[in-house]
């Protein structure tokens, strides 16, 4: 019995720790704020509004009740085992253990949200799929990546959208730019950036020969709109071109597209998704912004003018993940080591499979 005593008695203080870290009390007291607007005439009037709120406060409320009902069970059991004086039977100490460990999942669970306290964690994601070393096979691995990210999103019944995508000339993708709405979706999806590698059986090659390919992921935050960021105009290079594919006569007709480059990084966008020129360029610019918020909040800079070139990751550098089909099956994460043979499960986007990648990197940034 005192080894569960002592089991809870620590869960309980980390179960302070994380509430402390949360600032619940102000999570309240923003509950009673979005109840207060939500109860006003005309609230629904401005829709996109209306919906943005309702979801932080259903994410809130959801957040808020699971915490305090965790505190409560666990100086409930506390309370009970301290009035415990006489010897009590095996079935009672085990149904007590069984308390213990199911308090202790429900930790570990609502855990991951000590994680998510970055600047933009909780804004929707810019999630960018680009083939790279590998040819066909590349592309097809993209497009492999792409289903798997739209899966995993449907599945969480999280709002997506396909924003712009370049198909390969025999199979597949060269890049893809997907929009996930949901609370916390950049902090979350921001640990799947970077190299993915992919070892299996050419399909498109006439030996059949075991092929390696890599894509790499950006993922970004959405930025709001009434967010001034200051951009020098001269470290842009802003090219136009015929936009390709899909989108009407004059789209296909017109220099509509454009890509724009960010000399001090490198850093290059493009969109030719819209109908005009004006309208490209703006969501070219948002998303570069998008780029450089978030290499300054990860590196730690006070200005967007430090961002050089040295903060941007080597484009084809240390993949992040391995995807094996062939000889034997398993996904590996090289960042936190963790590894599974549920390959089909993990590229079909199943949350139970793909969460896991996801939490065991944002725990690993504990420090």
């Amino acid at each position: 019995m005192q080894q569960v005593k002592e089991q809870l008695e620590t869960l309980h203080k980390e179960v302070e720790d994380a509430l402390a870290f949360l600032r619940l009390p102000e999570k309240e007291v923003r509950l009673a704020e979005l109840g207060a607007l939500m109860n006003e005439p005309g609230f629904w009037d401005d829709s996109n509004n209306a919906q943005k709120l309702s979801k932080e406060q259903g994410f809130l409320t959801q957040s808020v009740v699971a915490w305090k009902k965790l505190k409560e069970d666990l100086e409930y059991d506390l309370e009970l085992l301290n009035m415990v004086n006489e010897i009590i039977d095996e079935a009672e100490i085990k149904e007590l253990t069984d308390n213990a460990e199911n308090l202790q999942k429900r930790f570990e669970a609502l855990e991951v949200q000590l994680y998510l306290n970055g600047k933009y964690d909780n804004t929707p994601a810019i999630l960018t799929v680009h083939a790279g070393a590998g040819g066909t096979d590349a592309q097809d691995f993209g497009e492999m990546i792409l289903r798997m990210y739209t899966r995993y999103a449907e599945a969480k019944e999280w709002s997506i959208e396909l924003q712009d995508r370049s198909d390969g000339e025999e199979a597949g993708i060269k890049s893809a730019t997907i929009r996930i709405d949901a609370p916390y979706a950049y902090g979350f999806l921001k640990e799947e950036a970077g190299v993915h590698r992919l070892v299996r059986l050419s399909p498109f090659n006439s030996g059949n020969t075991r092929e390696t390919s890599f894509i790499k992921v950006e993922v970004t935050p959405e930025i709001d709109a009434n967010e001034t960021v200051d951009i020098d105009e001269k470290d842009l290079r802003i090219d136009v071109f015929r936009a390709g594919g899909h989108g009407g006569q004059s789209v296909n007709t017109t220099d509509s597209a454009v890509r724009i480059t960010h000399l001090p990084t490198g850093i290059v966008v493009q969109c030719q998704n819209e109908r005009s020129q004006l309208q490209n360029k703006q969501f070219a610019m948002a998303n570069l912004t998008s780029k450089l918020l978030a290499l300054q909040e990860k590196h730690h800079l006070a200005e967007l003018s430090q961002i050089k070139g040295e903060h941007v990751e080597t484009a084809w550098g240390n993949q992040i993940r391995s995807y094996v089909l062939h000889p034997y099956q398993m996904v590996k994460d090289h960042r936190t080591n963790y590894e599974t043979s549920q390959v089909d499960k993990v590229l079909e986007g199943d949350p139970s499979e793909l969460d896991i990648f996801i939490e065991k990197s944002l725990k690993s940034h504990k420090k």
